[in-house]
């Protein structure tokens, strides 16, 4: 009699160790280890270019922690899952929930359709702290303020899951006949563009509880302050190792909370929080990548300018703190929290740009793109989503540089031309004298862009635009 097999589908937990479903099927007996890449049913949302780099590498590094067993495939998944029940003696398939509106609704319909076919088909939360439709208000509606929100978590809901170990055993079944290579899925660019990328990071699960665990050890203590200045390193650069699950939030939380209470722990959970409340926010609104959460921003006045907004891309504003921002992004595939709000800031309020152009650049170049997370943000920054930053709170990039980054370490690191220019002068250098232009050799319009918007004006463009809303819901 052929041995029976449970299918364990990898999606976004690329990892061993606190891996619900895996650790669930490891009791079943044999497991057929799979990872489907699904650009059919994603749509718009495919994984941008920077995202497709690191799976090729965090699927290689899950490959080698299986001893070479993951099974790789490309297409419908459903399809696919059904050639394999019928070709293989599969009994059950098990996966951790993912939470994209296209995933769940794509997930829904194979569960229904194998189980109709006598397919035990289980999932686990492998991914959030909480299930988003645990925590709602007292009338039943989701939560569209992050304070009461969190507040209930913390303090009515059941704490999160305690981490679960790696299974003791895993007994591994390879599908030697028709499983693609990694290499095969065509995930890394024509181009070596990705070279620049490669010494910021250390991919995989291993990677991410080393990261983890010198975060807690080195930075941890200077969390609440520290995270604001972009120089320091005080913050965790978790991020990416959360979106492709090769670390669990659970395993940060418990990680965490494992020294004694402090502000700058309490800060670190609210930002786990946050991820969960941008969770919670695209479960319950799946048009946040798209749609303004608040409709009287369906008739912003918007700009088009394809000129601007190169500039802004390529890190050529000829305002400082924004260009090195953009410019962090291109070369590392990530950018500091404090200049993600001002290069947002930016976009939408000094050039009056439409957030969804930034959501799309920052999705195809983020290695931590994630669609809730990138689709709340931006609607915060725009002021047209939950708990929004207010329209009128313009991030000024010279007053933010010389706050946040008053010796101009980042930013001379991140746009050397002007790294001779006096402190004075870093964030406005259209300010500087000629002489002192000259002596730190910056031509204005050749070595550096002279702005490509005014501040002030385009503030008050801004606003007035902004009022054009008033009286509308």
């Amino acid at each position: 009699m052929c041995k029976e097999i449970t299918i364990h589908w990898f999606r976004q937990d690329l990892r061993i160790e606190d891996n619900p479903a895996l650790f669930e099927v490891s009791e079943q007996g044999t497991v057929l280890p799979i990872y489907i890449l699904d650009d059919e049913h994603s749509g718009e949302h495919q994984l941008g270019a920077a995202s497709r780099w690191w799976l090729h590498h965090s699927l290689k590094k899950l490959n080698e922690s299986l001893d070479g067993a993951l099974c790789v495939y490309a297409g419908d998944p459903q399809t696919i899952l059904v050639e394999l029940i019928a070709r293989l003696n599969i009994k059950a398939l098990y996966w951790n929930r993912c939470y994209e509106p296209w995933r769940t609704l794509r997930d829904k319909k194979i569960k229904e359709a194998l189980r109709a076919h006598g397919i035990d088909c289980q999932s686990f939360n492998g991914s959030l702290l909480w299930e988003p439709w645990k925590v709602l208000k007292s009338d039943g509606t989701p939560y569209k303020v992050f304070t009461p929100y969190y507040r209930k978590r913390r303090l009515t809901a059941e704490p999160p899951r305690e981490p679960l170990p790696k299974p003791d055993r895993l007994t591994l079944q390879r599908d030697t006949s028709c499983s693609l290579t990694i290499d095969d899925l065509g995930l890394l660019p024509k181009t070596a563009w990705d070279i620049k990328l490669e010494p910021h990071w250390e991919i995989g699960e291993e990677g991410a509880q080393d990261k983890l665990a010198k975060f807690i050890d080195n930075r941890l203590a200077d969390y609440k302050e520290g995270r604001n200045f972009p120089a320091k390193q005080s913050v965790s650069r978790l991020s990416p190792h959360l979106h492709f699950g090769e670390i669990s939030p659970n395993q940060a939380w418990y990680a965490a909370k494992s020294l004694a209470n402090s502000d700058d722990l309490d800060h670190f959970l609210s930002e786990l929080g946050w991820r969960e409340f941008s969770h919670c926010l695209l479960y319950y609104f799946p048009e946040l990548p798209n749609k303004n959460l608040q409709p009287k921003f369906d008739r912003f006045p918007w700009v088009e300018n394809r000129s601007l907004l190169e500039s802004w891309q390529s890190g050529q504003t000829g305002h400082p703190l924004v260009d090195a921002g953009m410019r962090e992004l291109w070369e590392t595939g990530y950018m500091h929290n404090r200049v993600r709000m001002v290069v947002g800031s930016f976009l939408v309020k000094n050039l009056l740009l439409h957030w969804r152009h930034g959501e799309r650049w920052f999705w195809d170049c983020l290695v931590d793109a994630d669609l809730a997370n990138n689709s709340a943000s931006w609607q915060w920054i725009a002021g047209c989503g939950a708990d929004a930053a207010p329209f009128f709170r313009v991030f000024n990039p010279s007053t933010q540089g010389s706050k946040f980054d008053p010796t101009g370490q980042y930013t001379r690191r991140h746009v050397p031309e002007l790294s001779a220019l006096p402190d004075k002068y870093l964030f406005r250098p259209w300010e500087a004298p000629c002489d002192v232009l000259k002596q730190a050799q910056i031509l204005l319009g050749e070595t550096y862009p002279e702005p490509i918007v005014d501040l002030k004006e385009s503030r008050v463009l801004a606003l007035e635009a902004f009022q054009s809303l008033k009286g509308q819901r």
